[in-house]
């Protein structure tokens, strides 16, 4: 199942997985309508990345997550925010009340759920007019350090298929049976990320797709991520192009 894709994974996903940038939270709350008053279900929570950039502005946050590891870590890293609510609770069925949530939010994970159920919850427990907002961190597929980490990745990861299938790499009109009347809002932030050897590795084994420690590919994906860190680094750090893909609209 989806939601085991991730166990035994959340320790490593909370400490080198990125963040978001703040220009995508300012656009959040400046003209999608996010307010600190706002009720928002983080759907696929994960480790909360997402969830606590929403808790520091002051908004109050579900976060529904059915992965064990990853929830639990998520109840720790945001123990100190009295406005999280954790829910063990898949995407399609979260057990949230009808009509009582400003905005739903998914970062990273909408690619894991099923589309037209998923959809069929966001009606029911959005509030009139509420909206959905996807997003996804995506690498810039045009460097050559993208292109060279892909590589390893399919040499080394069996069930890699590409950083962006199905990960938000595409047009708006690609979920057009997702948003109301086939509309959204779509925008696109700069969010490279800078890296010593330890976070660039640790944000590749990251992945769901990632060989775990013990497996045979493990160490020999190491070694290949070092040489190419060692090819692209200057002074101990590299910097990775990256940004941040959203679509928002009313379901």
């Amino acid at each position: 199942m989806n939601e085991e894709k991730f166990t035994g994974k959340a320790d490593i996903y909370a400490k080198y997985r990125p963040t978001y940038p703040d220009s995508l939270m300012d656009y959040l709350y400046s003209q999608v309508g996010f307010q600190k008053s706002s009720v928002i279900a983080d759907i696929g929570s994960g480790t909360g990345k997402f969830s606590q950039l929403l808790l520091q502005r002051g908004s109050l946050v579900y976060g529904v997550e059915p992965n064990e590891d990853m929830r639990r870590t998520a109840e720790k890293e945001l123990s100190q925010y009295p406005d999280f609510i954790s829910v063990d609770a898949p995407a399609e069925s979260t057990g949230l009340e009808d009509s009582g949530i400003d905005f739903v939010t998914v970062a990273q994970a909408f690619h894991w759920f099923d589309r037209q159920r998923f959809r069929a919850e966001c009606k029911r427990i959005l509030k009139e007019k509420g909206k959905v907002v996807l997003l996804w961190n995506m690498r810039d597929e045009t460097s050559g350090l993208v292109r060279e980490n892909e590589e390893i990745d399919r040499i080394y990861c069996p069930d890699f298929k590409g950083f962006s299938v199905g990960m938000g790499g595409e047009s708006p009109e690609k979920y057009s049976d997702f948003f109301k009347d086939g509309i959204c809002e779509y925008n696109v932030f700069p969010n490279d990320l800078v890296f010593d050897e330890e976070g660039f590795i640790g944000r590749n084994l990251s992945a769901s797709y990632s060989p775990k420690v013990g497996e045979e590919k493990y160490q020999p994906y190491l070694s290949a991520l070092k040489r190419l860190f060692a090819k692209y680094s200057n002074s101990g750090y590299l910097s990775m192009p990256n940004f941040t893909r959203t679509y928002v609209g009313e379901v």
